[in-house]
């Protein structure tokens, strides 16, 4: 990298940390954001101590394009425009933070996928690991950039990476000890354009592994299943809904584990703080996962039976005036949100709606199973959310105009021994800058509630 000019696309958190990591290792990086409103001085604020970078805004002039050997993308930045294409017309290698990091970095790598259960089971998995080493850095999509860890990595770290399929455009080298993809259902289809890429980017994550190496795949997921056909690393595999001869499946209230011909009780369900089936299964590859990496059971069931839910994934939040309060606010895409109704086991008043994906509500709707007593709709999908509710038998659908408005009919709404659950199936964009914002204000308004 030494000497090597580096255009970095992207000035979030992700191009921030591609800039420090290059200027580490002696490459020249130029940090380029096409929204001309930023002010370079503000951006420059935010590099680490002695990191130095030329900061570019609007239009890229031809000349600093002609002079680059190297494109880092930050992954909100799609890889299919005109601009991006220009470089790679040119024959220069498009990278992005997961394969700058990968290729500055030291030690064994975990790297985990999936449209919905990423950052629980990355998180699950990041603490199981700390329990046996003690070098574990969770990085990546968790919001924790790759390249601010990777050159303080030695051939003792062990790095747990949850990677997006954004991040997973850009791989070229990358290759995890162990992988697993959770599952693959519709979700950003208006940057993917079809199922069938959006499928590929995931797969990417097993691209280059071996038969030494690892990939935990979802046997009750179509798109994975089909997968390990064709996966080249070594499968095991998990399941919520059926007894397996070879990997982890739920058999009722117990998870086991079938191996070699011997199948062995590993836990019940309900020694676990999480809940939903989505969990049981995030649990499973978890458990998969670690074993992989040579990991004791004992050790990690230990670390499993004192997991609590990560923050904002149905996360509880509060019992005020005999309702319980649920913050499933990084239930961004319908199937996500699936799994947040699914988990309820009373009547439910329901937050919904935001920014629109291009998905399709129809399954989500179907899920509610007579559990949403109310359905309460904000956002840019919400008319759409709401003629899609009506179609399916919901009546009692009410439109806000604000989170705020939204939180207040719910508490309206809400009896003794109900739920209200922020499980949005849609983006915060729009009205929030990310679901972290969208959560946190949820939990506010809850905790502000007097008791009557």
């Amino acid at each position: 990298m030494r000497g090597r000019k580096v255009l970095v696309v992207g000035s979030g958190i992700s191009g921030i940390g591609a800039v420090e990591a290059l200027c580490h290792v002696g490459a020249v990086p130029v940090l380029f954001d096409a929204n001309d409103k930023l002010d370079p001085a503000e951006i420059k604020t935010k590099f680490a101590q002695g990191t130095d970078a030329e900061v570019v805004l609007g239009e890229l002039k031809a000349e600093i394009a002609e002079s680059v050997s190297l494109v880092v993308l930050s992954p909100g930045v799609p890889t299919d425009t005109e601009f991006v294409n220009g470089f790679r017309e040119r024959g220069i290698a498009i990278w992005g933070e997961i394969e700058l990091a990968y290729r500055l970095g030291k030690g064994r790598v975990i790297g985990i996928t999936g449209t919905n259960g990423k950052t629980t089971t990355t998180t699950l998995v990041g603490e199981i690991m700390a329990a046996c080493c003690s070098d574990v850095d969770v990085v990546g999509n968790i919001g924790n950039p790759y390249t601010l860890t990777a050159l303080d990595a030695t051939e003792d770290t062990v790095t747990v990476a949850e990677i997006s399929s954004f991040q997973l455009e850009t791989v070229e080298k990358f290759r995890p000890e162990v992988s697993a993809i959770l599952n693959v259902t519709p979700d950003h289809l208006n940057r993917h354009h079809t199922m069938e890429n959006y499928a590929a980017a995931k797969e990417a994550i097993a691209r280059n592994q071996t038969k030494e190496q690892t990939c935990v795949l979802n046997y009750e997921n179509d798109y994975t299943r089909s997968f390990g056909d064709r996966c080249p690393a070594r499968v095991v595999w998990f399941s919520s809904a059926r007894r397996l001869t070879e990997g982890f499946y739920l058999d009722g209230e117990e998870i086991y584990q079938a191996r070699e011909g011997e199948v062995t009780r590993l836990m019940n369900i309900h020694d676990m703080n999480l809940v939903g089936i989505c969990n049981v299964e995030n649990v499973m590859a978890a458990i998969a996962v670690t074993q992989a990496m040579g990991v004791p059971m004992e050790t990690i069931l230990s670390v499993v039976r004192q997991f609590k839910a990560v923050e904002h994934r149905i996360e509880f939040v509060a019992t005020k005036r005999g309702v319980d309060y649920y913050n499933d606010s990084k239930g961004t895409n319908p199937d996500a949100a699936i799994q947040g109704i699914r988990a309820m086991n009373r009547p439910t008043v329901l937050i919904g709606g935001g920014y629109d994906k291009q998905s399709e509500y129809d399954d989500w709707i179907e899920a509610f199973d007579g559990k949403v007593k109310c359905l309460v709709l904000i956002g840019q999908t919400r008319e759409k959310i709401a003629e899609c509710a009506k179609r399916h038998g919901v009546e009692n659908i009410v439109l806000a105009d604000s989170f705020e408005e939204a939180f207040g009919i719910c508490v309206r709404q809400a009896g003794d021994g109900d739920a209200v659950l922020l499980s949005p199936a849609c983006a915060s964009w729009g009205m929030f800058p990310n679901y972290e914002v969208r959560g946190k204000l949820f939990k506010e308004l809850v905790n502000q509630l007097e008791e009557i």
